[in-house]
């Protein structure tokens, strides 16, 4: 179940956190990994840890609001390993400012990471994608990371919320396009509750603040309760459904919305 033996994976923002663990999952999958990032020295430690593990991969330095470096990492991932099967969107920034204190810096840069990278990942592994997708019984695939805050509202950021919910239906318009045009690309994305990673640090300080105390504990109790599972999610909890819409198990699944937020918005 949910091997990918044979595939090529490209991964932005995989230096660290789901990321990371995504890479780690594939490469146990059988998937050679292309990790891209701006955080090289962190990137190339865990291309070494993948190598311990017996695995194949590469780092690329990315920045996922440039172009050119989109090219670049494509063009690597390419010559490194033979062709491109997976593109997974990761990168991502949470800033945590509400609308009175949020300046245009701060929209700018949530909308170059958030919004832009998405776009650009999608349009420059494209060709690659659909090369590789006419081979393959269930096609190539892309899986972006959206959130449970591109579902329903940010009381924290609502910036980070609106962007979010641009990745939701991005990855179903783009679906629906690459059917139409018939490039056996299947596009999908997940949306994480709240998970313990840095990002999720950042969420406990940002809901202190709003709170108006610097209790982070506190925070970090009340986001808790908010997840009827009884606890917040992990690395490995967003990296495993990663894996299985990347492989031919989800080969019926385009245009659909994996959620992994332990209950959180079922209620």
């Amino acid at each position: 179940m949910n091997r990918l033996d044979g595939k090529v994976a490209l991964i932005s923002g995989a230096a660290r956190g789901i990321g990371a663990e995504t890479a780690l999952m594939m490469v146990r999958a059988g998937a050679k990994v292309a990790i891209g990032d701006v955080l090289d020295e962190r990137g190339r430690q865990t291309v070494r840890a993948l190598e311990a593990e017996g695995g194949s991969a590469i780092y690329t330095h990315l920045d996922v609001t440039s172009p050119d470096d989109w090219a670049a990492a494509v063009a690597a991932a390419v010559s490194a390993f033979g062709g491109l099967d997976i593109l997974v969107n990761n990168a991502g920034v949470f800033l945590g400012r509400g609308i009175e204190d949020a300046t245009m810096a701060d929209w700018q840069r949530l909308c170059g990471v958030n919004l832009t990278g998405v776009f650009l990942g999608t349009k420059l592994a494209m060709p690659a994608l659909r090369d590789r997708g006419r081979g393959s019984p269930n096609g190539s695939a892309i899986v972006n990371l959206a959130s449970i805050a591109g579902l329903v509202g940010s009381q924290i950021d609502p910036l980070y919320s609106m962007t979010k919910g641009g990745v939701t239906t991005f990855t179903k318009s783009t679906a629906l396009e690459f059917a139409r045009k018939g490039y056996r690309i299947r596009v999908n994305s997940i949306h994480p509750g709240v998970i313990e990673t840095d990002m999720g640090a950042q969420t406990f300080v940002s809901r202190a603040q709003t709170l108006g105390t610097n209790d982070v504990d506190a925070a970090r109790r009340q986001s808790l309760t908010a997840h009827p599972i009884g606890r917040l999610g992990t690395a490995t909890d967003i990296a495993n459904g990663i894996v299985f819409l990347a492989s031919d198990d989800a080969g019926f699944m385009t245009g659909s919305g994996l959620v992994v937020d332990g209950g959180y918005t079922a209620q």
